[in-house]
This record gives C-alpha cells, sequence and structure tokens, in this order.
C-alpha cells in the first residue's frame, strides 16, 4: 500500500468524521445514530460505534476541568491520551498541535501558555479546520491559530516552537521517520516533544498494515517501541522515555477486536532536541 492512498484513505475518514458532527453530535459513521451526549467514534478499528466523549475523555486522562474548558464542539473523542499531563506547558511558549482535528487539545494549550503565548494547530483535513476555527470564534481565543498541513511537511518556520503535542496522530501517518524529521526542524534547540500515541508490541503481517480501515482507525500504523526509539534518535531526538498506558478501557470503548488488543497499546512519547 502506497503512502498516497494510505494518506488519502485518513483524510477522507476524518473528514467524514467532521461532516458528520458538524454542530453536535448528529448521525453516526455507518448509519448509527448516537444520543445526544454521544459522538461517532473514529479511533480504533470499528466505525460506527457511539461513545460518551466526555467518559471517554476521563479515560485519556483528563479532568472534568479539561473537559469542560474547551469550545463546544472541540472535543470529539479522537485521542488515546492526554498530551497536555506530559508537556509541562508554561506561559508565554509557542506550542505546535500535530493533527489538531477540531483544536481540543489546541484549546487547552492555549490556557495554559496565557496570553504571551502561542498555539498553532496543523491538519491535513480542510473540514476539521473549518471546525477549529470556528470553535476558536466561538470560544474568543485569539492566541489559537489554525493551518492546513500535512505533518511530514509542516507549514512551520525553521525553530520557532517550543513544545510539540499529538494525540494518536503519527500512527497514522505513513512516513514517520519524515515526520520526527519535521518535528525536530521546527523546535527550538531545547524544545520537547510529548505526544500520545498508539504502539504496537511487536510488527504487524502486512495483511493487517494493508487494511484500511485497520490504518485509519489508528491500529494497522502503529509502530513498535524500537522502532520509534531508532526513528527519534536518527532525527536527532535526545532523552526518549516512551511510557505505556493502561489501555484496556480505551480499547474496550474503541471497539477494538481481540486480536488488536492483544498487540496494541497507548503510550506517552517523551522526546527533546539538545541544545546548540
Amino acid at each position: 500500500m502506497d503512502a498516497h492512498s494510505l494518506r488519502e484513505a485518513v483524510r477522507k475518514r476524518y473528514a467524514e468524521t467532521a461532516r458528520s458532527t458538524a454542530g453536535g453530535a448528529t448521525g453516526g459513521c455507518c448509519g448509527t445514530q448516537p444520543r445526544e451526549d454521544e459522538l461517532p467514534v473514529v479511533g480504533g478499528c470499528c466505525c460506527g460505534t457511539a461513545v460518551d466523549v466526555r467518559g471517554l475523555g476521563k479515560i485519556l486522562g483528563y479532568s472534568d476541568e479539561e473537559l469542560s474548558a474547551a469550545p463546544e464542539g472541540a472535543n470529539l473523542g479522537l485521542g488515546c491520551g492526554n498530551p497536555q499531563a506530559i508537556a509541562n506547558l508554561k506561559p508565554g511558549e509557542t506550542v505546535l498541535d500535530l493533527g489538531c482535528g477540531a483544536g481540543f487539545d489546541c484549546f487547552l494549550a492555549a490556557r495554559q501558555v496565557g496570553e504571551s503565548g502561542r498555539v498553532i494547530g496543523v491538519d491535513m483535513t480542510p473540514e476539521m479546520l473549518s471546525r477549529a476555527r470556528e470553535n476558536a470564534r466561538k470560544g474568543g481565543c485569539t492566541n489559537v491559530e489554525f493551518r492546513l498541513g500535512e505533518i511530514e511537511h509542516l507549514p512551520v518556520a525553521d525553530e520557532s516552537v517550543d513544545v510539540i503535542i499529538s494525540n494518536c496522530v503519527i500512527n497514522l501517518s505513513p512516513e514517520k521517520e519524515q515526520v520526527f524529521r519535521e518535528a525536530f526542524r521546527v523546535l527550538r534547540p531545547g524544545g520537547r516533544l510529548a505526544v500520545a500515541d498508539m504502539v504496537s508490541l511487536a510488527p504487524f503481517p502486512p495483511e493487517v498494515r494493508e487494511d484500511l480501515a485497520l490504518y485509519a482507525g489508528c491500529l494497522a500504523g502503529a509502530a513498535t517501541v524500537d522502532e520509534l526509539r531508532v526513528m527519534l534518535a536518527e532525527a536527532g531526538f535526545v532523552d526518549i522515555v516512551i511510557r505505556p498506558k493502561d489501555s484496556d478501557q480505551l480499547l474496550e470503548a474503541w471497539g477494538a477486536g481481540e486480536s488488536p488488543q492483544n498487540q496494541v497499546f497507548s503510550a506517552y512519547i517523551e522526546a527533546r532536541k539538545p541544545m546548540k
């Protein structure tokens, strides 16, 4: 399966999600009709399963305060962790969110960096960016901006970012090495990476890797811990930490089958760009 086909499958999946949830929880992905407190799940292999996004947010590690802080409609329940928990954001910092979706993590980061800080969200799906920009307008968020682009080719200047966050997105890239090279490029010396993502215990067989539904569902594209360490180190990062999370509740909420549940898990991934 070539990179273009994989990328387009992901783009289509998330464009459909942005459209199906526009204006709130209206219409599931596969003909299901979620309740008003639910949205159709995109994470995991089972499109069409409706989830309580607030309940899922608690599974991911968000506090009640965080879940209430972002503009309504920003939280689509698409993550696999809470990058805010490891990012240690400070007032005045510039934060970049890779694959920002409707902007949920961007809005939480904006609260932490304050008016003197800045948050940039990048996403390759125009429909998601429209949602994010509307959410920023509704929430009066003036220190957040959203840019159209692929995370393999970031529309961000060299050494202009203090912290990079991401939530269950890098696994979707067919060119993860390039993602980490780009992340390294845009970080300032001493800048840090704080990511929540899906990780695999072992490489998947070809029939799993080439399953578009499993790939777009954040499962089949997961790299192993060893692969991630090598990619990050080759990009230039140091102080690499990959810390697994208990993922049983998350995979159950996603409706993941027994085989993926036995092989993938959510993890926090941290790394730092050395000082010059």
